[in-house]
């Protein structure tokens, strides 16, 4: 795999936990940007994972972006930013 000399690793793939330590290099910093429903025995039944194995992986990197809650909250600050900038802007 590439991401074993990869700095910073950004995996936006639809694969739950997919990425495992065993791929990535010690101190890199990895953005998870999947988000991914399993079934789970908790009341709702499921939970929420990344595309990466956060347990694992979070132990040998310098910094990872959890799920949920890491890049989210960003898309969303960006989008309500660009539209506010859009709708001010004159024709």
């Amino acid at each position: 795999f590439f991401t074993r000399s990869a700095d910073v690793v950004i995996i936006a793939l639809g694969v739950p936990e997919f990425l495992t330590v065993d791929m990535v290099k010690e101190g890199a910093i990895v953005i998870d940007v999947g988000i991914n429903r399993i079934d789970s025995n908790t009341e709702k039944g499921y939970r929420l994972v990344g595309d990466v194995n956060f347990e694992s992986v979070a132990t040998k990197v310098s910094a990872i972006t959890p799920v949920p809650g890491g890049v989210g909250p960003m898309t969303i600050a960006m989008l309500v930013e660009n539209t506010v900038e859009a709708a001010t802007q004159t024709l």
